[in-house]
């Protein structure tokens, strides 16, 4: 037996996200963790309050891209303007529902 499932356009009622007025809006403070092993940090490296060392903080809006995230890492991080470097983004946070 096989299922099908069909969403259409009209089904999908999003909202339009409106623009982030970067004059009016407080930044936020983002945390970028760098390797240079090509992997991202093993999720013990943020245990217990833990953090790893090559932290770069980054403050930008909720409307940045990856493609300007980027940009803000290659002009605090000499390493990451070599050619062949790679990138590769990962969202990691507290999960309530783990006893530390």
């Amino acid at each position: 037996m096989a299922v099908e499932s069909r969403v259409t356009q009209e089904e999908i009622k999003k909202e339009p996200e409106k623009p982030v007025d970067r004059e009016k809006t407080c930044p936020l403070l983002l945390r970028v963790f760098t390797t240079n092993n090509g992997r991202h940090h093993r999720m013990d490296e943020f245990a217990r309050g833990n953090v790893p060392s090559s932290e770069l903080q980054i403050y930008t809006w909720m409307d940045a891209t990856l493609k300007e995230l980027t940009s803000l890492v290659k002009e605090v991080y000499p390493e990451a303007r070599k050619k062949g470097t790679h990138f590769a983004f990962a969202i990691v946070f507290p999960d309530p529902k783990r006893q530390v």
